[in-house]
C-alpha cells in the first residue's frame, strides 16, 4: 500500500501499561504493519512527532517537556487520542494534586526512609515539574478518548481498525466494562 496511515505514540506521566497494552495486540500487529507506517513510538527510534494521521497519547501531564511533547503531537496528528486513565483524567500520578508539590520534593528527596545525602535535584537538564498532574485534554484539544486502565488490547484494535476502515469509531460494552 503506497499511503500508509502514519500513527506516532509517547508516553508521559505514567507507568507504560497503555504501549504495553497496544503491544499485546500480538499478530494482528503484522496486519496493522501492511496498512500503517509507525513515527514517533517505542517500535521506531524516532525521537520527534512528524506529520501524522493519528497520535495517541497514554499519561498526564506532569512537567515542561510533557507538555512540549503534547504540543508537538497535536501540531502534527490529524487526530489525537488520549489513551487510559492517566491521560484522561490524571490517573494515579495526578494523586499528588492534593499535596503542595514542595512537600512532595520535601518527602521524596529530604525527608523520606532511607534518603541518603538529602538533596532536591536541580540540574538544569531535569525537566520543571508543573504544580499538578494534568489531563492532557487540558493542554491540548482531543478528538478521542480509549478510557481504561490500560485499555485491552482488542479496544486498540477495534479503535484503530474502525478509524482505518474510516468508520467512527466504536467500542461496544463488552470491550470497556469493567464489573
Amino acid at each position: 500500500m503506497a499511503n500508509k496511515i502514519r500513527v506516532a505514540t509517547t508516553s508521559l506521566a505514567g507507568c507504560f501499561g497503555c504501549h504495553m497494552s497496544f503491544l499485546d495486540i500480538d499478530e494482528r500487529m503484522l496486519q496493522l504493519a501492511e496498512v500503517v507506517e509507525f513515527d514517533r513510538s517505542p517500535i521506531t527510534d524516532i525521537e520527534h512527532c512528524t506529520n501524522c494521521d493519528i497520535g495517541l497519547i497514554e499519561g498526564g501531564v506532569c512537567n515542561s517537556e510533557n507538555v512540549h511533547v503534547l504540543r508537538e503531537f497535536r501540531n502534527n496528528c490529524k487526530i489525537l487520542v488520549a489513551v487510559g486513565a492517566c491521560a484522561i483524567n490524571g490517573g494515579l500520578p495526578a494523586m499528588r494534586n492534593h499535596i503542595p508539590l514542595e512537600e512532595c520534593l520535601n518527602e521524596a528527596y529530604l525527608d523520606g526512609i532511607g534518603v541518603e545525602n538529602p538533596k532536591i535535584p536541580s540540574d538544569i537538564e531535569l525537566p520543571l515539574l508543573l504544580n499538578q498532574v494534568h489531563p492532557i485534554h487540558e493542554i491540548v484539544k482531543i478528538d478521542y478518548y480509549l478510557p481504561g486502565c490500560p485499555p485491552s488490547a482488542d479496544v486498540f484494535w477495534k479503535f484503530l481498525t474502525d478509524l482505518i476502515e474510516g468508520r467512527e469509531p466504536s467500542l461496544p460494552y463488552e470491550l470497556v466494562h469493567y464489573d
